[in-house]
């Protein structure tokens, strides 16, 4: 697989970079390609499903199912950032990429998750009104609420994330143009550089650690209100009832945050403790694997997710088989 030249020494930025895919598992690319391939038909399916669900049931216009229909969005824009190039590249070896494409690329990676972490902030608030406060619950959280929620956590990300992304774009690129790495990942790109990187490193590592931390406090919060008010219950069904509309939110949660603050952290360490292709595997799940599972998640803890769902597809199969049905009567006339 050609790399393009290992070095150039121009000052010149240079126009393009080529990705390496994950280093030291290069036999492995063509399995890889597969499975994104197979993970990303699953994300975008199901997300795309779930979207077009929420839309179209007016009963399913609760706030909980809004913010996972812009989780869905988000869970699409994401994927679709970095998938179909990191396929390309396992597949077909097609492992350049512009110097704009790169940190447009890193732009949106950095935005869709800092994004998705306020998203999983707002569901925890919706399912502590809803189990806490219930029969506040539609004077809380309002449509306006919702809007000012949805509108605070996209700008929290882009105040946040459009300087690390100005920082690493405006670094002096004069040595390799190798990026060992399988998306334009901000310290793997960071390192190329001629200048010092540490600026843009520590801030990533603080900017990161102060949004997931406090995230990750107000849920911790909510949650212990929610078990609080939940085991003081009397019924043991309304517990279990209220622990299962919880459930599914949890999963996802452990879902991101686990290998998201890992594939941070370990990223820091650096090779000489966890090796590079664990590294950069870490990083790629870490994409990957929530869009996948979110909507799998929520389609089967959701009954009413899951009956539509069903109910929608067996709709379009039967159209489909009825149509197949009708156009061949049609050519046996």
């Amino acid at each position: 697989m050609m790399l393009g030249p290992s070095y150039n020494h121009t000052m010149e930025t240079p126009a393009t970079f080529f990705l390496v895919g994950i280093p030291g598992l290069q036999s492995s690319h063509l399995w890889l390609a597969i499975s994104l391939s197979v993970m990303y038909t699953i994300g975008l399916f199901g997300n795309t499903l779930i979207m077009t669900i929420i839309w179209m049931d007016s009963t399913l216009q609760e706030p909980m199912y809004c913010f996972l229909c812009v989780l869905a969005t988000v869970d699409i824009v994401m994927a679709f950032s970095v998938v179909p190039k990191m396929v390309s590249i396992f597949s077909s070896g097609d492992n350049s990429i512009s110097f704009n494409a790169c940190f447009t690329q890193m732009y949106f990676v950095h935005v869709a998750t800092a994004v998705e972490t306020g998203l999983l902030l707002a569901m925890a608030f919706d399912r502590y009104v809803a189990i806490c406060k219930p029969l506040h619950y539609r004077r809380i959280l309002t449509p306006q609420v919702m809007l000012g929620m949805s509108v605070a956590i996209i700008i929290r990300a882009v105040i946040f994330m459009t300087p690390l992304s100005w920082m690493v774009s405006h670094l002096p690129f004069c040595g390799s143009n190798v990026v060992l790495h399988s998306y334009c990942e901000h310290i793997a790109v960071a390192k190329l550089a001629c200048a010092d990187p540490m600026p843009s490193c520590l801030y990533s590592l603080i900017g990161s650690s102060i949004i997931v931390g406090s995230d990750v406090v107000f849920i911790a919060a909510s949650y212990n209100q929610i078990i609080w008010i939940v085991f003081g219950l009397s019924s043991s069904n309304a517990w279990l009832k209220a622990l299962s509309t919880c459930s599914s939110h949890v999963g996802v949660m452990a879902l991101y945050y686990l290998p998201g603050m890992a594939s941070i952290y370990v990223a820091w360490l650096g090779e000489n403790i966890v090796p590079l292709h664990t590294q950069v595997l870490l990083a790629d799940l870490y994409l990957v694997i929530p869009t996948t599972l979110n909507p799998i998640i929520y389609g089967l803890r959701t009954k009413q997710i899951r009956k539509l769902s069903w109910s929608l597809l067996m709709h379009c199969l039967f159209d489909h088989f009825n149509l197949g049905s009708r156009t061949q009567n049609l050519f046996r006339r």
